[in-house]
């Protein structure tokens, strides 16, 4: 038995001293994120920028296969801007009353568009590399929002103690192993915001951020209010119980 202890042991330490390391830890940009601790809540306007910039450069290659059209209403768009954003992108459906399968504009109730037919189409057009959905990616990360943050913004720094690129790979300290065949997605200007924000690459990352928060987990906000509605009730609750216990107990000795 401990035989075998002893193998697993050593296995795990092979394993740790395998694994690529990050060179920086991941941050969070000035201010934090508007979402953190027991009270945050989503900021709407950064939403709704985050969207944008997924929609004009992240979505030519990532999916969100987990979102709706019509989820985008709780970032703040009314009925009809959310039915124009879905009619932009069509869908197949069918069949018909011809039998036949055909095209048609997205509605709010469908998911939202991929922008490949499947898994061997994406990796073809990006050189070998599966680009990975974005529905859970905050949650999926150590980091959340930190570590995307950091990894939008971490392109065209120079590798640290003597690493090297291998050709096809773009160097990136925030990313395990230092390598990530994504080229940086934002540039300067990378969109032009409809609220007047500057876009520069560290705003758009910002809101890129937030919005996929947001996709991850959609119902944070609810959460929070439950849990201190919760929290209230049962602090109410033990206050009346002990005045019970008092007025019952009272003339015992």
């Amino acid at each position: 038995m401990s035989r075998n202890l002893l193998k697993l042991s050593l296995l795990a330490v092979a394993i740790g001293m395998s694994a690529p390391a990050y060179a920086h830890e991941p941050h969070s940009p000035p201010g934090g994120w508007p979402e953190a601790g027991v009270f945050g809540t989503y900021d709407r306007a950064a939403l709704q920028r985050g969207f944008q910039v997924y929609k004009q450069v992240c979505a030519t290659c990532h999916s969100m296969k987990y979102l709706s059209y019509r989820d985008l209403s709780a970032l703040g768009f009314n009925p009809a801007e959310v039915k124009a954003i879905a009619a932009e992108y069509q869908v197949t459906d069918g069949p018909n009353d011809q039998g036949e399968i055909y095209q048609r504009p997205a509605r709010p109730s469908d998911g939202f568009v991929k922008p490949f037919a499947n898994d061997a189409a994406a990796r073809a057009a990006n050189g070998g590399a599966l680009p990975p959905d974005l529905s859970l990616m905050i949650k999926a990360r150590e980091g959340h929002e930190d570590y995307v943050y950091s990894l939008l913004t971490g392109f065209g720094q120079t590798p640290e103690n003597g690493e090297t690129v291998a050709q096809g790979m773009n160097y990136n300290p925030y990313f395990p192993g230092h390598q990530i065949a994504m080229p940086a997605p934002l540039s300067e200007n990378s969109v032009t915001y409809m609220d007047g924000t500057k876009a520069t690459v560290e705003q758009e990352a910002r809101d890129v951020t937030q919005f996929l928060a947001w996709a991850s987990e959609p119902q944070m906000e609810v959460r929070k209010e439950t849990g201190v509605k919760v929290i209230l009730f049962l602090i109410v609750f033990a206050i009346v119980m002990y005045a019970v216990k008092r007025s019952v107990w009272k003339d015992l000795h």
